[in-house]
């Protein structure tokens, strides 16, 4: 079992021919992601070679659904194009969308945001993220595949860097799914939809949660595990040494006044029970502590 994403899973690229998107889809099917094609107007028709597999171009994403059965669209396109691709997806009923392109305008984000909640059909997932792994089934986005196999932890981050640490870390217990959800404002799949999973997900024994500054998702998340996630949780929040006012890494990643800094996200989270890492290395060690509890 897994969240969000399978060994079923049939994966479109849209951008696919563009040097990022041609990349990272030599690198998703290498880690064996189902890539059943990929969505460019002015290719359609042509194949991509990649080391031996072809892979279809198809003109639009209705097409590719149509064609294909595709049900994961992975979008690699510039930030002025990135809600247009997003909606195409929508209105094509992809079930899930994972939206890796940074520096999208929010306005543009909370467009597809609001009509892929109208849809009642397509998560997205991002922007601003490095997208989502089952490990040893299949990877979309960016997150490199060979740091960490099949296991019983569920990750939730924030921050890519701070997912590839995590799952680095724990790579000796492995995880079940570890998903980027991105630092932007407005983003589409939240802490809490991923920790309301993994809580259902038969085979998470544990989650992991990242957070960083800004924002209120932390303290949600929080009171969200008090009422209903009964698994063990582990977290760490990025951004204790941030000044106040001034953006940090991410563009949601901003502390006004008293609101949004680190420690009041750990204190909230350390209120419902939540044991929080001072480093990541730390959290790391707090979840290996449970991991060796549970197995005894």
């Amino acid at each position: 079992m897994s969240i969000f994403l399978n060994k079923d899973s049939r994966v479109i690229v849209q951008g696919m021919t563009g040097s990022e998107g041609t990349k990272h889809t030599t690198r998703m099917l290498a880690s064996g992601t189902n890539i059943v094609g990929g969505v460019n107007p002015r290719k359609a028709g042509q194949s991509v070679d990649f080391d031996g597999k072809d892979v279809p171009v198809f003109g639009t994403v209705a097409d590719a659904v149509k064609e294909t059965g595709a049900n994961v669209s992975v979008i690699f396109v510039p930030p002025k194009f990135t809600k247009d691709a997003v909606l195409e997806a929508i209105e094509a009923a992809v079930p899930l969308v994972v939206v890796i392109t940074e520096g999208v305008p929010v306005h543009d984000t909370a467009a597809f945001f609001a009509a892929a909640q109208a849809s009642g059909t397509t998560r997205v997932i991002g922007p601003n993220c490095p997208g989502i792994i089952t490990p040893g089934e299949s990877n979309a986005g960016i997150i490199p595949a060979d740091i960490a196999g099949q296991g019983r932890i569920g990750l939730v981050s924030k921050s890519g860097t701070l997912t590839y640490q995590m799952m680095y870390e724990l790579r000796d217990f492995g995880f079940s799914t570890a998903i980027g959800i991105g630092g932007d404002p407005i983003i589409g799949t939240t802490h809490i939809d991923a920790l309301q999973a993994f809580q259902e997900d038969p085979d998470t024994d544990a989650i992991v949660m990242i957070g960083e500054i800004g924002g209120d998702a932390e303290e949600r998340a929080a009171a969200f595990i008090k009422e209903n996630v009964t698994k063990p949780v582990v977290g760490y929040v990025a951004g204790f040494t941030a000044p106040e006012g001034k953006t940090m890494g991410h563009a949601g990643a901003i502390v006004s006044g008293s609101s949004g800094t680190a420690a009041a996200k750990q204190e909230a989270l350390e209120a419902v029970g939540v044991k929080v890492g001072k480093t990541p290395t730390e959290t790391a060690n707090l979840m290996r502590e449970i991991m060796q509890g549970l197995s005894k």
